[in-house]
């Protein structure tokens, strides 16, 4: 593995640990503020929303620093976060909250109002989106960039 790709992934990791902490922060406020006022459900739809605009923000402030601008490379980056956001979400749902299979099946049941599916579509998108909104990013896959 070469020097820049090493960066690269140390740094699309560093990036999605701040992204880990800002929505465990986010989930605390859900659960300790919003949840009260709205209700679990409804402040659980509510939060993909203002998790998905954090997010957003987030990678937008950050994406300059990891060494990526080739759409494939951005999306890949996004790919591993969304791998590793599900693996910690369900596995902590299940095992550290012991919430049910179908509890935790039911925040990506959008029939029945689960959005989880539109948080993780955003999170995946979100290191293209931020680069595409800063000029960053190409098409181009013959550049030597990353």
């Amino acid at each position: 593995m070469g020097e820049q790709t090493l960066r690269l992934w140390s740094r699309a990791l560093a990036l999605w640990f701040l992204l880990w902490a800002a929505e465990f922060v986010h989930g605390v406020w859900r659960l300790k503020v919003l949840a009260i006022w709205l209700g679990d459900f409804p402040a659980r739809q509510v939060c993909v929303f203002t998790g998905s605009m954090l997010i957003l923000f987030i990678t937008y402030v950050c994406i300059p620093w990891i060494p990526a601008r080739k759409t494939q490379t951005l999306l890949a980056v996004g790919l591993v976060w969304l791998a590793l956001t599900l693996a910690f979400d369900v596995g902590f749902g299940r095992f550290g909250l012991h919430r049910s299979w179908e509890d935790i099946g039911s925040d990506f049941d959008m029939l029945h109002g689960g959005m989880f599916p539109v948080g993780l579509v955003i999170l995946t998108l979100s290191p293209l989106i931020a680069a595409r909104w800063r000029g960053s990013s190409t098409r181009q896959e013959h550049t030597s960039r990353t």
